[in-house]
């Protein structure tokens, strides 16, 4: 579980990532992320019913984003406030696929330390 200091968890600032946050794309995953001032980043995951009817499918989807997130959020040096939304086609992937994802995610936005 990702602890609740790493989780976007206010309506505003979800709403302040759609709005504000840039976009990248990675196979069936977009990741929006935008700055912010606390001095660590924090993460939402969306996952609509359009990509899964099923919400014990969707929760899974999430439980493997949080998971692959958790295992990389020592390596991040950007703070920044992160919002990752599922597309169709995620449902088939399986942890190490979306493990792949959200670290090109990262490296396409330039989120990992150097």
């Amino acid at each position: 579980m990702l602890s609740s200091r790493y989780r976007l968890q206010k309506k505003k600032d979800i709403d302040r990532v759609f709005r504000k946050g840039k976009s990248f794309r990675e196979d069936s995953l977009v990741l929006k992320t935008t700055k912010n001032d606390l001095g660590f980043s924090r993460f939402g995951f969306v996952v609509s019913q359009k990509v899964a009817k099923k919400a014990s499918v969707r929760n899974k989807i999430k439980r493997r984003l949080r998971e692959a997130v958790k295992l990389k959020i020592k390596q991040l040096g950007v703070e920044a406030d992160n919002l990752f939304i599922a597309l169709r086609g995620i449902e088939g992937r399986d942890f190490k696929g979306i493990d792949e994802s959200v670290e090109a995610l990262f490296k396409k936005a330039k989120i990992y330390a150097q």
